[in-house]
C-alpha cells in the first residue's frame, strides 16, 4: 500500500518487567511548566473545553470512554504529539539488561547516549540504571563483608571501581542531554499551542465569509496544511485541541453545502484513504508479530485522526465500526502475546529458584581445606552468573526472588569467611616464622664471613618457601624486607668478586672492541645468511665472558646494536625477539647465583597469566555482541585484539621454554 508509510513498521521488544527497583525520573517537569505558561496566552486554552462542551459535536467521531484499547492508542499518540522524538523509541532494541555484566551495562549506556535521541531512551536508561545499581550494590556488599572479616572497621570501608566511574560519566552525560532537550522543548510547546489555537480561530472565521467560495476553500486547505506542519503541543491539551479543530472542520464542510461539488470531492478523497487504512489494519490483524502490528496500528489511528478529514455522514459509522473491529482483533492477539511472555517469566522463575536451591546446597556442604573452598567459590560464582542470565521473572515475585538469592549468597559467604578467619590464625603463626627469618637475614646482611653466612642465607631462602601463607595485608611488606636483606648480602658478594676479577675486565675490553666492529658490519642481502652472521656475533659475544658489575651496561649497548642489524634484515618480529632473548638469557645465566634467571622466569609466568586473562576478557566481551554482524567495527576490533594477544602469548611461551632449558 503506497499510501501508508510502511517504514514505520519497526521491531521493538515489549516493555517488560525489570528486575530490581526502578526509580522513575519525571523528565516532563519542564514540559508541564511550558503547558502552564501556554494557558496564559491571549487565546485561553480553557476555550477548548468550552468549545467542545457548547458547540455542536454530533459530527465528530467520539471515542468511547470505556474503550481501553482506543484510549491507550489515543494516549500514546498524544504523548508523541508532545515530543516528536518519542516515536523513535520503537526503533531501539530492548536488550536483556538483567543478564549483562556491569561493564556491558556501562558500554550499552554509552552507546545509547551517543547514538540515540535522548528523549527516546528513557525507559532503556531506567532499566539499565536499575540493573547497574542492583548488581553494583551486591558487589559492594560482598567487598564490605570481606573487608570487615579481614579485620577492618565498617566506618573505614570504601569501594569504587573503574566500571563505576565509566558508568557515572555516561549517566551524567545522559542527564545533561535530558535537561538540554526539555529546556529547548519548553520554548517550543507554548508557541505551538498558540499557533494551533489561532488556526482554530481562523477556521471559525471562514464560515459566512463574503468572498468567492473557491477563495475560501483555498484558505481552508492552507489552514489544514498549517495545522499539520505545526510542531508538538502539551499532551494534556492535545485531544481538546484536535477535537475543537475537527469540530470546526466539520462545520466548514456543512457550510460547503452551497458548493457540494467541492465538499463531496473531499469526502470521497477522505473515504478512499480511510478505506486503505482499514484494509491495512485488517491485514495487520493477521500479522504473526503482534507487537509490531499494534505499533503500526497506532500510526494508522494517528493518520486517521490527524491527516484525514471527515467522510459523508452515511459512511461514518460503518467505516469506524470496521476500523474499530480490526483494532480489537489486533489488541486481542497482543494480549495473547503478553500471556505467552508471562509463561516465559514463570519458567525463568523456576530456573532462578533452582539456582538458589543449588547455592543453598553448596553452602550447607562442609569443606575443610583451602582447595575445597576455592572449588566451592568457583561453583557459586558460576551460579551467580547463571542467575543473572536467567531472564526476567513475574514482577510480583521479583523483589522476593532477589532477596532470597542475596540471602543464599550471604549465607555461603558467612561460612566461607568463618573458615578463612580460622585459617588466618595459622597465617599469623606463619607470619611469626617469616619474621624470624627476616631478623636472621637482616642481622647477617653486612657480614664479612662469606663462607659461613652464604650457606645460612641460602638455607633461610629455602625455609621461606616452605612456610605457608601469611595474612594478605602483610604479605608484600615482609617479602620486600626479606628480599632486600638477601639481595643486599648477595650483591656485596658479587661486587667483591667483580672487583677482584681480572678476567672480567679483559672481557669488558674485548666486548668494547667487538661492539665497535659491529657498528660497521655489512650484512649480505640474503636474510638467512645475515641471520647466521648475527648469531655468530652473538655467540662470539658470549664466549668473551662476563664483565664487572659496574660495566654491565655494555650488554645493553650490544642488545641495541643487534636490534638495528635485525631490523635492517627485516626479520620477522617473533623470530627477532627470540634471537635477542637468547642473548639476554645468556647474559643472565650465572652458575653461582640463579636469582636473575629465577626473577626472569617469574616475570615471564606473570606475563603469560596477564595475556591469558586479557584474551579471556576479550572473548567474554564478544558474547555481548549478540545479533551483530561480523563486519561491525567493534567486533572486528575485538577479534584483532585477540589475535594480537595470542601472538604475544606464543612469544611469551617460547621464552619460558627457553628459560627452562637453563635449569636442565
Amino acid at each position: 500500500m503506497s499510501d501508508i508509510d510502511k517504514s514505520k513498521q519497526v521491531e521493538e521488544t515489549p516493555e517488560n518487567n525489570s528486575e530490581g527497583n526502578t526509580n522513575e525520573t519525571n523528565n516532563n517537569q519542564n514540559v508541564d511548566q511550558a503547558s502552564n505558561e501556554a494557558e496564559a496566552t491571549t487565546v485561553e486554552s480553557t476555550d477548548l473545553d468550552k468549545t467542545i462542551n457548547t458547540e455542536q459535536t454530533d459530527n465528530i467521531e467520539i471515542v468511547e470512554e470505556d474503550d481501553e484499547v482506543i484510549n491507550e492508542i489515543e494516549e500514546s499518540n498524544a504523548e508523541d504529539a508532545e515530543d516528536e522524538g518519542n516515536k523513535d523509541r520503537h526503533k531501539i532494541e530492548v536488550k536483556e539488561y538483567d543478564s549483562m555484566s556491569l561493564e556491558a551495562l556501562a558500554i550499552e549506556l554509552e552507546k545509547l547516549v551517543k547514538n540515540e535521541k535522548v528523549q527516546a531512551i528513557k525507559k532503556h536508561v531506567d532499566s539499565i540504571n536499575a540493573e547497574f545499581k542492583t548488581k553494583f550494590q551486591a558487589l559492594v556488599d560482598e567487598k564490605k563483608e570481606d573487608f570487615i572479616n579481614d579485620g577492618g572497621n565498617e566506618i573505614d570501608f570504601y569501594y569504587s571501581s573503574p566500571v563505576q566511574k565509566r558508568y557515572k560519566n555516561a549517566y551524567r552525560e545522559y542527564r545533561k542531554k535530558v535537561n538540554e532537550h526539555y529546556q529547548n522543548l519548553e520554548k517550543n510547546l507554548k508557541q505551538n499551542l498558540v499557533d494551533k489555537l489561532e488556526i482554530i480561530e481562523e477556521l471559525k472565521g471562514l464560515i459566512n465569509v463574503e468572498e468567492n467560495i473557491n477563495t475560501t476553500y483555498k484558505h481552508f486547505k492552507e489552514l489544514q496544511e498549517r495545522w499539520r506542519n505545526t510542531g508538538p503541543i502539551p499532551r494534556d491539551k492535545y485531544n481538546n485541541a484536535w477535537n475543537s479543530y475537527h469540530h470546526h472542520v466539520e462545520r466548514f464542510y456543512d457550510f460547503l453545502n452551497i458548493n457540494r461539488e467541492l465538499r463531496d470531492l473531499d469526502f470521497k478523497h477522505n473515504l478512499e484513504k480511510k478505506l486503505l487504512i482499514i484494509e491495512r489494519a485488517e491485514a495487520l490483524a493477521k500479522d504473526e508479530d503482534a507487537m509490531r502490528a499494534f505499533r503500526e496500528l497506532q500510526e494508522l489511528h494517528k493518520m486517521w485522526k490527524e491527516e484525514l478529514g471527515p467522510v459523508a455522514r452515511e459512511h461514518r459509522e460503518e467505516i469506524w465500526k470496521r476500523f474499530k473491529a480490526a483494532t480489537k482483533t489486533i489488541n486481542d492477539r497482543r494480549q495473547v502475546y503478553y500471556k505467552e511472555i508471562d509463561k516465559v517469566y514463570e519458567k525463568n522463575l523456576e530456573k532462578k529458584e533452582e539456582i538458589i536451591t543449588n547455592i543453598e546446597n553448596i553452602a550447607s556442604e562442609s569443606a575443610n581445606s583451602h582447595g575445597a573452598w576455592q572449588k566451592k567459590i568457583r561453583a557459586i560464582e558460576e551460579l551467580r552468573e547463571a542467575f543473572f542470565s536467567a531472564g526476567k521473572v513475574p514482577i510480583k515475585v521479583n523483589e522476593a526472588t532477589w532477596a532470597k538469592f542475596k540471602e543464599a549468597v550471604r549465607s555461603f559467604n558467612r561460612k566461607k569467611n568463618a573458615f578463612y578467619k580460622n585459617l588466618k590464625k595459622d597465617q599469623y603463626k606463619n607470619l611469626e616464622h617469616k619474621l624470624d627469618l627476616i631478623k636472621i637475614a637482616e642481622d647477617n646482611k653486612d657480614s664479612e664471613d662469606f663462607e659461613t653466612v652464604t650457606p645460612l642465607m641460602k638455607k633461610i631462602q629455602s625455609d621461606w618457601k616452605k612456610i605457608g601463607h601469611v595474612p594478605r595485608k602483610d604479605s608484600d611488606k615482609i617479602w620486600k624486607r626479606f628480599k632486600a636483606a638477601c639481595n643486599h648480602y648477595f650483591d656485596r658478594i658479587h661486587a667483591k668478586r667483580n672487583a677482584a676479577s681480572k678476567e672480567q675486565i679483559e672481557a669488558y675490553t674485548k666486548k668494547n672492541e667487538l661492539l665497535d666492529t659491529l657498528k660497521d658490519l655489512k650484512l649480505p642481502k640474503d636474510k638467512e645468511k645475515g641471520i647466521e652472521i648475527i648469531k655468530a656475533q652473538i655467540s662470539q659475544w658470549q664466549t668473551l665472558g662476563r664483565v664487572p658489575q659496574d660495566k654491565r651496561y655494555i650488554d645493553g649497548k650490544f642488545q641495541k646494536t643487534i636490534d638495528i642489524l635485525l631490523s635492517n634484515l627485516k626479520v620477522d618480529k617473533s623470530e627477532a625477539e627470540m634471537i635477542k632473548y637468547q642473548n639476554k638469557l645468556d647474559s643472565l645465566n650465572n652458575p653461582d647465583d640463579s636469582r636473575n634467571l629465577d626473577n626472569e622466569r617469574n616475570f615471564i609466568r606473570k606475563k603469560i597469566d596477564e595475556v591469558k586473562g586479557q584474551i579471556n576478557q576479550l572473548e567474554n566481551n564478544l558474547q555481548f555482541f549478540t545479533n551483530v554482524d561480523e563486519d561491525n567495527p567493534l567486533v572486528k576490533e575485538v577479534h584483532s585484539n585477540i589475535k594480537k594477544h595470542q601472538q604475544a602469548l606464543s612469544v611469551w611461551k617460547a621464552k619460558l621454554q627457553k628459560i627452562k632449558e637453563y635449569y636442565k
